[in-house]
């Protein structure tokens, strides 16, 4: 199989229906179909075959979604990049996967000495037998990056059959079909928006880019230009949306289908966005394998605290550190396996042993399954806290935290401390100066006295990547040891 096979379907099947929408510019299935095809043989006119990885370095706009599917239609190798990278950046993870071709946007920067070429300057296609597609069992898609660019890149393969296969989970699980119109408000390069958008072109659909930033009444005018029906945001967008009146947020309310991914919500706030749009789901997952489990509005009545219950065809576990599975309502390392999930890092058999085991992917989370299969997420195993010997789960703490009224958000890390090992601090933003006494006599009215943190830093905002995620190690940077 071919993941870009759909696309003629679909424009042989629905040649007249809108594929993708940029601004005012649309392509039907039939012109999107075509413009990958056209796309795909001048690649192959430029040398780029099956294997070849080829650095994508383009905005959010229709080209980086006519060439994803068009490198997939040659099996090349897909090396998503982020165009806000430095120089520096960018050359190292092109280096280290040994990228043959950069596609980058217009008077960018020459990556190294990796040939980078801007989409208009790919040669023409004259010869229609280079845009014939490339089938097989087991063709390369693309290399996930996991871990950004800090540290040394990691990169999982994924091929086209596991990429279908997290396609199933978005039609089985969350409902996409080919009615949907879907607005891609979070950045192609992050992994999220990058499938989603993916999955509803596979599925004959629309996709809208509207890629950030953008405000509440922004967002909530293009929903209603395009009569949106679903899109998917992360935690800090949606954070944004809940301090205006939700009867200004009227076009969110009307989506048939709300996401959010990237990074667990609290309790509460699950509540909320639960009375902002009638079909709202917490999608739990990660870039190695794909989805994990959904929240919806059964799952949050019968445990408010959880990330739902396993998709469609994953297997879930939480085990001890030999890898013993653990029962229900135990604390210890969640790990899943299912047709989705990639099978290791692309040339780093190393990297990912302990990661990948024995047909188990590891994402870093500890967790907790209790007896009616709901995940409830306690923190990442490497932010774990060691606090005289007891184990400390910063989630717990950054959850009390952020139900303080004046607490909009809060990070937990570990302070390395002489006496105890670790000591806790927390990190929050707010929008008026911080009483510290106060929030940790609030601690202590709901926390055990060793969780609560020695130190409560006040920030204008909490360091994150480009997925949303929270920078802790740019954080615990800032402490000394005591």
């Amino acid at each position: 199989m071919n993941l870009a096979e759909a696309l003629e379907v679909n424009a042989k099947g629905r040649p007249d229906h809108i594929a993708v929408i940029e601004g005012e510019r649309r392509l039907t299935h039939s012109e999107f179909a075509a413009y990958v095809r056209q796309s795909a043989g001048r690649l192959r006119a430029k040398g780029i075959g099956a294997g070849d990885i080829v650095g994508l370095c383009l905005g959010d706009t229709i080209d980086h979604l006519v060439f994803i599917y068009a490198l997939a239609r040659i099996s090349a190798v897909i090396l998503p990049m982020d165009v806000r990278w430095t120089d520096a950046e960018k050359l190292r993870v092109t280096e280290h996967f040994q990228a043959k071709l950069v596609l980058a946007e217009p008077d960018s920067a020459q990556v190294g000495a990796i040939e980078t070429i801007e989409v208009a300057d790919l040669p023409a296609n004259d010869d229609p037998a280079l845009e014939a597609m490339v089938e097989g069992s087991d063709l390369p898609l693309l290399l996930s990056l996991s871990s950004g660019t800090t540290g040394r890149p990691k990169g999982p393969r994924i091929t086209h059959y596991q990429m279908l296969r997290r396609f199933w989970t978005h039609w089985i699980n969350l409902g996409f079909n080919s009615t949907d119109r879907y607005v891609s408000a979070t950045p192609l390069y992050f992994g999220g928006g990058r499938t989603f958008a993916m999955s509803v072109l596979f599925a004959g659909g629309t996709v809208i880019l509207f890629p950030p930033p953008f405000d509440a009444d922004e967002l909530c005018a293009e929903l209603a230009r395009v009569s949106a029906t679903s899109t998917f945001l992360v935690p800090t967008q949606i954070r944004k949306l809940l301090t205006h009146d939700l009867k200004r947020l009227e076009p969110v309310r009307r989506l048939r289908l709300l996401i959010s991914s990237g990074a667990p919500l609290d309790g509460d706030e699950r509540v909320t966005i639960d009375a902002l749009c009638g079909n709202f789901i917490e999608y739990y997952a990660s870039t190695e394998g794909g989805g994990v489990s959904i929240g919806t509005r059964e799952t949050r009545r019968l445990q408010p605290n959880s990330v739902g219950r396993p998709v469609f065809g994953v297997e879930v576990e939480v085990v001890d550190e030999a890898h013993q599975p653990l029962a229900s309502g135990m604390i210890g390392r969640l790990r899943y396996r299912g047709p989705g999930v990639a099978s290791g890092y692309f040339n780093e058999d190393d990297a990912g042993q302990d990661t990948f085991r024995d047909g188990w992917f590891y994402p870093g989370d500890l967790a907790e399954i209790d007896e009616a299969g709901h995940i409830l997420l306690r923190g990442r195993s490497k932010d774990m806290i060691i606090r005289g010997g007891v184990n400390i789960y910063p989630g717990e703490i950054e959850t009390i935290l952020r139900e303080n009224p004046d607490i909009s958000e809060a990070a937990v890390v570990a302070w390395p401390s002489a006496r105890l090992g670790e000591e806790v601090a927390a990190f929050v933003v707010s929008a008026s100066r911080i009483d510290e006494e106060a929030l940790k006599t609030w601690c202590r009215e709901r926390l055990a006295p060793y969780k609560v943190p020695k130190s409560i830093l006040q920030i204008d905002d909490l360091p994150r990547n480009s997925a949303g995620k929270v920078l802790k190690a740019a954080l615990s940077s800032q402490l000394q040891p005591l």
